[in-house]
């Protein structure tokens, strides 16, 4: 009971950020193509977003364990909101500026969650390293629900109820707002090491560099994540000059994202028992 309640106070803080995440993906080349900036400008707007998340992930173990990883969860919140309430101008230095918040936000969104839980789960509460898969199993549950959903109530509120495609970003900031009032009410805080950044980075190279097949897995993911990110960005305008609602579309490929995960689970755990190459 002690642990189910842990996971449900951890969930509670949790899944609200990541429904925002989700809500500000569906619509965001229309937005910016709304506002009448050209296809590169839109491009470069959405590389100052990219290009934040990857800077800042450089440092953001660091800056978490420095900070404090609930003083990160509810940093996040408030960079994101940020973030969406920038998306109300047309000043394209003012959304750029909320590109760069979205991706330092992302980063930590991404981070320190789940430092803070992994730290509270082994060391305050002292409960199995076994049941760690448990709630991550959990949340990976959640976030595909959410993100199916995010879809359909961006769909609902900017075509449905005519309110444009500016409407999800602000429908995320009070989900955003639970995320981090809740958090900062009721977690408590934890602290990482203290390493200065550039021995972290160093070790993190070191560790690259020793094993052939940690570098290759690097490179591999590196190459899948490009593709995403090619992706992202090319999905709005192949599918709208066609008609089709971009929300609905974004949930499809996010219930398509998770049919896979969940074949690829049953696969290497169930009866066929598949080994990854």
């Amino acid at each position: 009971p002690a642990f189910r309640l842990f996971q449900r106070e951890f969930l509670l803080g949790y899944l609200p950020a990541l429904a925002a995440d989700w809500l500000q993906g569906p619509l965001l080349f229309q937005l910016l193509q709304s506002r009448g900036f050209l296809r590169s400008q839109i491009a470069a707007l959405y590389s100052c977003g990219f290009a934040s998340n990857v800077a800042f992930g450089l440092v953001s173990g660091v800056f978490v364990d420095r900070l404090g990883r609930k003083k990160s969860c509810v940093l996040s919140s408030g960079l994101c909101s940020v973030s969406c309430l920038l998306q109300l101008s047309q000043d394209f230095l003012a959304l750029a500026a909320g590109r760069v918040l979205a991706g330092v936000g992302t980063s930590l969104l991404f981070s320190a969650f789940e430092s803070w839980y992994i730290h509270e789960h082994l060391e305050r509460h002292d409960f199995p390293a076994e049941w760690i898969p448990n709630t991550f199993s959990r949340v990976a549950l959640w976030n595909s629900g959410l993100a199916v959903a995010a879809g359909l109530v961006a769909e609902l509120v900017a075509e449905g109820l005519g309110l444009g495609p500016v409407a999800p970003f602000l429908v995320a900031i009070p989900f955003l707002a639970l995320s981090g009032i809740f958090a900062g009410k009721n977690w408590d805080e934890n602290y990482g090491k203290s390493r200065s950044c550039s021995k972290a980075c160093g070790e993190g190279l070191r560790g690259l560099l020793s094993d052939p097949r940690v570098l290759l897995l690097g490179l591999v993911q590196a190459l899948v994540e490009s593709i995403l990110l090619i992706f992202a960005f090319l999905w709005t305008p192949v599918l709208e000059p066609h008609g089709i609602p971009l929300g609905i579309a974004f949930s499809g490929f996010t219930a398509a994202s998770a049919t896979g995960s969940a074949l690829f689970r049953r696969g290497v755990t169930g009866r066929l028992r598949l080994q990854p190459l």
